[in-house]
């Protein structure tokens, strides 16, 4: 059977998230499901085989991080199309379940993607799994020149339709987001440098530089329960977030901009993050800042920060 579609999602000590995603996807021809079973600290690689006999699992020995994860499933995956979605999500809360015409559920992003050969990557709306389901990407603003920043559009508003309409966008999302196979032969695999964080910033900008269109199709829905990993304000969330947005400058920003935008962050970014930790009494993650900041400087990976979660 010729697979069109590879489901790809990376499991790090998340075997209950995980199965619940795995739960709401529905069997369909022509899909298959990849789980990269990414350094747990147990063998949870076995249990989701054994669970679930219908789908691919990927053992990694060590914690690849969220690219070097996701490469690893792209390397065994077969699909024109490619989906990659966070383990912490769900295609269906309270019976709210994407079905349009009674296609399957990708089967929208799939005709989004076919109605011009340009667009190499389609992300659906993301929703909150919690209280209303508040928005968190229909979209996003473009990066400022020099300080780099940027909204998703609708983020935390309630969802009465206003983000409805199809739109290009600068940058994909990395909690659910469809990228064609041509795209990524083009581009390249997913940037490993960055580990946590910005690697689906600056995959983008690389699909973009390879002349594909990025596009938010709200016609499929999300739901994110969100840093189910790391934490949503977690010491590890918070080195990642610092060091990478020095490593994405660097990579992304050309010169003399780019020193103009490392001093902004160095300068303006850094002390204020220190200083908010302090006077909260965040001891764990003003260290995290100095770290990710010290790091960069030094070229370091960090991966021993996670090991050590």
């Amino acid at each position: 059977m010729k697979i069109v579609l590879s489901i790809i999602t990376v499991n790090f000590n998340g075997l209950d998230d995980t199965c619940a995603l795995i739960d709401t996807i529905p069997q369909t021809d022509g899909v298959e499901v990849i789980v990269v079973d990414n350094g747990s600290h147990t063998d949870e690689a076995t249990i989701l085989q054994q669970r679930y006999p219908w789908i691919t699992v990927v053992r990694s020995s060590v914690n690849l991080g969220f690219a070097g994860g996701n490469n690893l499933g792209i390397k065994a995956s077969h699909g024109k199309y490619i989906f990659f979605i966070n383990n912490d999500t769900l295609l269906e809360v309270r019976g709210e379940r994407c079905e349009v015409r009674g296609l399957p559920v990708f089967q929208p992003l799939i005709d989004r993607m076919e109605s011009n050969p340009s667009i190499g990557v389609v992300c659906p709306k993301l929703r909150f799994s919690w209280d209303n389901h508040p928005i968190q990407y229909a979209g996003y603003t473009p990066l400022s020149s020099i300080t780099l920043r940027n909204q998703p559009i609708g983020f935390g508003e309630d969802d009465h339709g206003q983000y409805n309409t199809p739109h290009p966008t600068p940058y994909a999302h990395g909690a659910a987001m469809m990228v064609k196979r041509d795209a990524i032969e083009k581009a390249g695999l997913m940037p490993e440098c960055y580990f946590l964080y910005y690697e689906e910033l600056d995959w983008s900008v690389r699909i973009r530089q390879a002349n594909y269109d990025i596009w938010y199709d709200p016609a499929c829905t999300i739901y994110h329960k969100e840093s189910r990993t790391t934490g949503q304000n977690s010491p590890l969330r918070t080195y990642y977030i610092t060091r990478n947005r020095f490593l994405f400058a660097r990579r992304n920003v050309e010169a003399p901009k780019r020193y103009l935008t490392l001093s902004y962050l160095l300068l303006l970014v850094t002390p204020r993050d220190l200083l908010k930790n302090i006077f909260k009494h965040q001891t764990k993650q003003a260290k995290a800042v100095v770290k990710g900041v010290a790091d960069f400087i030094k070229g370091r990976r960090g991966q021993l920060v996670v090991n050590s979660e």
